[in-house]
């Protein structure tokens, strides 16, 4: 079953190239993107990873929550479903 994870802290700068680099060394990935501004394309500094088997994505957090990458220190962990009150 794939488990999907919350990436935050994402340096601007970084590409969707650079989280996948980063994030396959942990296992097989279903699913990646950085989320991005509609109207200037430019990252809202924020993603999600789905990786295949709930094991790597476990292993992921505990690698990659902190990891300094282009300067700046990942915040990873499960992905929370949407709010609905809004």
């Amino acid at each position: 079953m794939s488990k999907k994870l919350f990436v935050g802290n994402v340096a601007w700068s970084a590409s969707e190239d650079d989280l996948r680099n980063l994030f396959s060394q942990q296992g097989e990935i279903e699913d990646l993107v950085i989320l991005k501004d509609k109207f200037t394309q430019r990252s809202k500094g924020f993603g999600f990873v789905t990786f295949v088997n709930d094991e790597d994505a476990n292993n992921a957090v505990s690698e990659l929550n902190g990891y300094n990458l282009n300067g700046r220190n990942l915040v990873v962990n499960e992905a929370r479903p949407p709010r609905r009150d809004r």
